[in-house]
């Protein structure tokens, strides 16, 4: 599908911290630093990857863009409209727009809910039809999954978890949405099964002119689907480009060692590609390094990364960094 120059989606300085309560008088004592100061532009008709390690804040962004989580600060603008400005019935009625696809197949999925109820519910809560008419759009979308329409009056335990993560990409396409947030969608499934749901999100793209955030730990599968990616290290971005671009030239110290960790099929390759192996462990998100982030396990790091936190530049069109050193 043909990818509009058109952002849909415009992330700019985004951040959202938790807080952390403690104390007799549970007073706020700390703060999770989720996310820090992010911007990116997700265009109509893209698949935007993120990519980083647990904890680094991916799913938080997902999320903190739908406004399932309010952003502490920041702007997050869909079609021009700045979300975290709407609130209430005005959200509730945008909310029709993008949708998103959890993890956990198993657990985002109500059990006392036939199937029907689960993709009917959305269609009935934003109007498009009433609880006695939505059997053939039910049906209807479950052959769009490649699931059989009669599975629409069983029970979400009834089906294994590549069947249920189809059921709940049909619950996410139910009320046609532009966009749609793929919180590491495959990573809790079989590997034989995540390259069929990784296809039929590709399928569903083409069909429904659909644009995606797709949030994931595989490096090779973000490097199949996407058209660009985003490499997120404790909060922030670390590296920004088109997605052939960014993995055969990385220029952070993070983004490359990332991607000498993804396997390589051919041996003669993979005996001549060197690891590099990153020292420590992530610090906490509660008391991040001053600086750069990474500064803690880089092998490049001086004085300055301490001191200065690294300014988001362009290094090339389309390929942004922030590193003192890229």
């Amino acid at each position: 599908m043909s990818i509009e120059n058109t952002p849909l989606v415009q992330v700019r300085h985004l951040v959202k911290h938790f807080p952390i309560y403690g104390g007799i008088l549970l007073k706020q004592v700390a703060s999770v630093h989720a996310v820090d100061d992010v911007s990116f532009e997700i265009y109509k008709g893209e698949t935007f990857g993120l990519v980083g390690e647990s904890g680094c804040g991916k799913s938080t962004v997902g999320r903190t863009v739908l406004q399932l989580d309010r952003p502490t600060s920041g702007e997050v603008f869909f079609n021009g409209k700045n979300l975290a400005e709407i609130k209430g019935n005005h959200l509730r009625k945008e909310r029709k727009a993008f949708q998103m696809i959890f993890q956990d197949p198993y657990s985002s999925l109500n059990p006392r809910l036939t199937v029907r109820e689960i993709i009917g519910e959305p269609m009935v809560a934003h109007g498009l039809c009433r609880w006695k008419e939505v059997d053939d759009p039910v049906a209807e979308l479950l052959r769009t999954v490649q699931l059989d329409p009669d599975f629409a009056t069983r029970y979400p335990h009834e089906f294994s978890g590549g069947q249920r993560q189809r059921i709940g990409i049909a619950r996410a396409i139910a009320i046609h949405p532009d966009f749609i947030v793929c919180d590491e969608p495959i990573s809790a499934l079989d590997v034989s099964i995540q390259a069929q749901v990784v296809n039929l999100l590709e399928e569903l793209q083409e069909k429904l002119r659909l644009t995606y955030l797709f949030i994931a730990h595989d490096l090779a599968m973000v490097r199949h689907i996407s058209k660009r990616v985003g490499v997120m290290y404790l909060g922030r971005m670390a590296e920004l480009a088109e997605c052939d671009e960014l993995y055969e030239n990385p220029l952070h110290p993070y983004t490359q060692a990332l991607l000498s960790a993804v396997p390589e099929p051919d041996i003669d390759l993979a005996m001549q590609k060197q690891r590099i192996l990153l020292e420590g462990d992530v610090p906490s998100p509660v008391d991040p390094p001053s600086g750069c982030r990474f500064r803690t396990r880089c092998p490049l790091r001086n004085g300055v990364c301490a001191q200065e936190i690294p300014v988001w530049s362009e290094k090339t069109p389309g390929h942004w960094v922030a590193c003192h050193f890229a």
